[in-house]
């Protein structure tokens, strides 16, 4: 994908409307992608203002999906931005514009508290079901390791013991 990457990259280089960047997760990159919740790679992101939080781009990897998705990229349905609508879209904002402001910004914060808390939440639960498969795994080496003599004089027990100079012949 990276070659392709790099040639959109040149395409759209001197565009007003679209950017094409990359960002290394691995290095000073990382707290970028920590922010918008990057944990796969490759992860495409498309930003279309007012959105700040951005969107994962889901589409084929190669060179055609990739420009054809970043020639679709504009401004997104907005107060500002009326045109950009579909007509279900401004019927929707329309009837959200209908509240206060300081209604909208509360419950703007109430939904980024319920995903911040179920992410919390979830990234817990990964921690404590990797400790329990690292303590399961542990114990399970530790069984291995400690019947495998047993085991073994078992098995030389239960063989069928071989008569004196007889010859199994093929």
């Amino acid at each position: 994908m990276k070659p392709d990457w790099d040639s959109l990259a040149t395409e759209f280089k001197g565009s007003d409307k679209v950017l094409i960047a990359d960002v290394d997760c691995t290095g000073a990159g990382e707290p970028l992608c920590e922010r918008f919740g990057v944990e796969g790679f490759p992860t495409i992101k498309t930003f279309a203002p007012p959105d700040d939080e951005g969107e994962d781009y889901e589409g084929g990897r190669d060179l055609d999906a990739l420009r054809e998705h970043a020639k679709s990229i504009g401004p997104a349905c907005s107060a500002s931005n009326k045109g950009a609508c579909s007509e279900e879209q401004l019927a929707e904002l329309e009837l959200i514009m209908k509240a206060p402001p300081e209604t909208l910004q509360a419950e703007l914060d109430e939904l980024k508290k319920k995903v911040d808390d179920a992410s919390t939440a979830h990234d817990e639960l990964l921690k404590s079901l990797q400790a329990q498969y690292e303590a399961s795994d542990e114990a399970l080496k530790l069984l291995r390791t400690d019947t495998k003599p047993r085991m073994k004089m078992l098995r030389a027990a239960l063989a069928p013991a071989a008569s004196a100079g007889a010859k199994d012949e093929v």
